[in-house]
């Protein structure tokens, strides 16, 4: 009877892992959709070729316009929206926490190192995953957080002009609620520790940017140099 036990145990284990490996992976392609790079190439421009390089809606912003740039993080935080849905509802409905958890950060590995735009143009790189970090705290988060850090960051943009400080001051303040929630069992502790690493995701991604806001030399959103 143990061992019947330890089977039918070890057999949903590996049942389970199976369907992580596949939210992960089915995320991971999700958030890999190069968005950016198929909407500047309406115009024939290539996106890491113009403005910083960057593949996200900022630099479409300086390319194309305010709308496309809209358009762009609009569609990049509709990435991880899918990909939790996906995750949550189809492929590993019995534990939503961990399908959420791991489907949002394949969605930003994916986007932030995209194997699609690998397959296009020979080399593994991609955005730096706000719109899609944003799109996965549209469905963890309480909506008065989302307002909360649109706030914040609404009033950091309108001073200061700067997209890249304005997400960082962004994720972090989500971050640190999350927690607070947590800590008062209003939301899963999981969801404060994903936070957290995407946080660090984001800071990582944002290095350079962080460097230029130190040495004055960051753009300004308008700035086309």
């Amino acid at each position: 009877m143990p061992v019947l036990e330890y089977e039918w145990q070890t057999e949903i284990m590996t049942g389970e892992f199976l369907q992580i490996l596949i939210v992960f992976g089915a995320a991971y392609l999700i958030g890999s959709l190069p968005v950016a790079y198929f909407v500047a190439g309406l115009r024939r421009v290539d996106i890491f070729e113009v403005g910083s390089g960057n593949m996200g809606a900022t630099n479409v912003v300086r390319v194309m316009g305010l709308g496309w740039g809209v358009a762009v993080w609009l569609l990049d935080s509709l990435k991880a929206v899918v990909a939790i849905l996906l995750a949550t509802q189809v492929i590993y409905p019995q534990n939503p926490t961990v399908a959420t958890v791991v489907a949002a950060i394949g969605a930003i590995i994916g986007h932030n190192w995209s194997l699609m735009v690998a397959a296009i143009t020979g080399r593994m790189r991609g955005g730096k995953g706000a719109a899609t970090a944003f799109g996965t705290l549209i469905m963890i988060v309480p909506i008065q957080v989302i307002a909360g850090i649109l706030l914040a960051g609404g009033i950091v943009l309108a001073l200061t002009r700067y997209v890249s400080l304005t997400v960082l001051v962004m994720f972090p303040i989500a971050t640190v609620w999350m927690f607070v929630l947590a800590a008062q069992g209003k939301t899963p502790e999981l969801f404060a520790v994903y936070c957290l690493l995407m946080v660090v995701m984001i800071f990582v991604r944002f290095r350079s940017n962080i460097e230029r806001l130190r040495a004055g030399t960051e753009r300004r959103l308008g700035e086309s140099r």
